[in-house]
């Protein structure tokens, strides 16, 4: 009794540090403060777990925590700030393929007449979601990984009736899951189970195929709600309060998070998931939108310095072309020599940029960009006006002018950061292609915008040579 006192006390001191943690990380401030009290809080769930009666062999749980230390410690070292986005849809990949292996050894258990059920209903049941959602959550995630990494096209892929045919499996789990949950007969449970184990599994990999690379934030956030709802189930099914606590805590937050990518969007999760958006770009730029006039002018870094040498109020748009040049650093070292010069500088954040939610703020504490000047899309656009210089880092849908003016565009009603408004935009690009989504870009035609094409960290170095070398002089 004192020993299932003290595991339940120390489940609810846990329990109260994640959600002081999740709290914390709602500013950027604290959000290292807070992510490691929620890492102290599951330290304290995972050692006093081991302390639960029902553990009756340490020795794959030992092995288990070294190897998954090991991993962890090389992930943490190891893997590059660029590389977040992929390695977030990994783990949440993880998290659902445990949930579903908790839920399946309990099957297992229950049909090996190891335990009884009571009631066997709601067990059956929990399993099923378990499963279900941890079989989603795993390959979705995995797929979304090979996108994030390159290892697969961006593009949506599309078929005919895909939509049916991802009907028919759901359909398929739903009344595989009822007769798992009903039936006595232990060789139709056995089929049940199998079936809608196969079927998530194979569901996962369809529903995220015909979703683009530009809508990745949104899916990484879904995602991370879904493997928090598999441990959620998976807590039920083993009885654990912590784990019911933790799978609704990141679960909820996943949804909240995915309500506000879809909001930056201006888009339903429904057309995120079921449009294919950015699948045929020449037809969406042919669908009888604004036909795109003017020309591209390239400006080089010389040019560059010379424009930013004589700003006073100067702001710093980054997107995933940032990330993929690795210029973070350069980026921070430039706005030090703005500052140096006179300038005003700040960082304007979309929500939606880059491959993941906060992935641009991640990549700016990284290379120790002070916080106060990260300011939000809401904050920055009413003094665009007054900035001298936006400068756009491999940014392209969060400010296309044609989300407020091209009704026939895709993007259309998209809140984004309204650089044109700038009196010059020096736009940083690798090349003239479109962007992740495939949208031609209007900002690049106007007369105020210059294009500084090349590798964005390359381009931005030769920038700050300058400044370095009129500080020489």
């Amino acid at each position: 009794m004192n020993r299932e006192i003290l595991i339940n006390s120390s489940y609810i001191v846990a329990s109260i540090l994640f959600v002081l943690g999740l709290k914390m990380l709602g500013r950027q401030a604290t959000a290292r403060r807070g992510n490691l009290i929620s890492g102290v809080g599951m330290l304290i769930a995972i050692v006093v777990t081991l302390l639960d009666k029902h553990v009756v062999n340490y020795t794959w749980i030992i092995v288990g925590l070294g190897v998954g230390t090991v991993f962890g410690y090389a992930c943490a070292r190891f893997v590059k700030m660029t590389s977040m986005p992929e390695m977030v849809a990994l783990l949440n990949g993880f998290g659902g393929l445990a949930s579903l292996i908790v839920g399946a050894a309990e099957y297992f258990r229950i049909a090996n007449g190891t335990i009884v059920p009571d009631p066997p209903a709601f067990t059956a049941a929990v399993i099923y979601l378990t499963i279900l959602i941890g079989g989603i959550t795993f390959t979705g995630s995995i797929y979304a990984f090979c996108k994030l990494a390159e290892w697969l096209s961006g593009r949506p892929v599309l078929f005919s009736g895909q939509h049916l045919v991802n009907g028919t499996l759901l359909a398929a789990t739903i009344v595989a899951g009822v007769i798992f949950t009903i039936s006595g007969d232990p060789q139709w449970v056995f089929l049940a189970f199998a079936a809608f184990t196969a079927a998530s599994l194979i569901l996962g990999w369809t529903l995220v195929m015909p979703i683009g690379g530009g809508d990745m934030p949104v899916v990484i956030s879904m995602l991370n709600s879904l493997s928090g709802i598999a441990a959620c189930a998976a807590g039920f099914v083993i009885s654990n309060n912590v784990l019911v606590v933790a799978g609704c805590l990141v679960g909820t937050s996943g949804v909240i998070l995915t309500i506000i990518m879809c909001k930056a969007m201006n888009r339903s999760l429904a057309n995120v998931l079921f449009s294919g958006f950015g699948a045929a770009p020449a037809a969406a730029a042919a669908g009888g939108g604004t036909v795109m006039q003017g020309e591209l002018k390239p400006i080089s870094a010389e040019d560059s310095f010379a424009v930013l040498e004589a700003a006073r109020q100067v702001v710093i748009i980054p997107g995933y072309g940032m990330a993929v040049s690795q210029a973070q650093h350069v980026v921070r070292e430039l706005a030090e020599m703005l500052e140096k010069n006179g300038a005003e500088v700040r960082f304007a954040i979309h929500p939606v940029a880059g491959r993941m939610p906060g992935h641009m703020n991640v990549l700016l504490a990284e290379a120790n960009v002070p916080y106060e000047q990260l300011v939000e899309m809401d904050a920055i656009n009413p003094l665009m006006p007054s900035m001298d210089v936006a400068i756009v880092i491999g940014a392209n849908d969060v400010v296309n002018p044609a989300a407020s003016r091209d009704k026939a565009s895709p993007i259309y009603g998209m809140p984004i950061i309204n650089a044109h408004e700038a009196r010059t935009v020096i736009a940083l690009k690798r090349g003239k292609g479109a962007g992740f989504s495939g949208l031609e870009n209007q900002l690049f035609l106007l007369p105020n915008t210059r294009m500084l094409y090349g590798d964005a960290k390359a381009s931005l170095q030769g920038v700050v040579s300058e400044f370095k070398s009129l500080a020489a002089t």
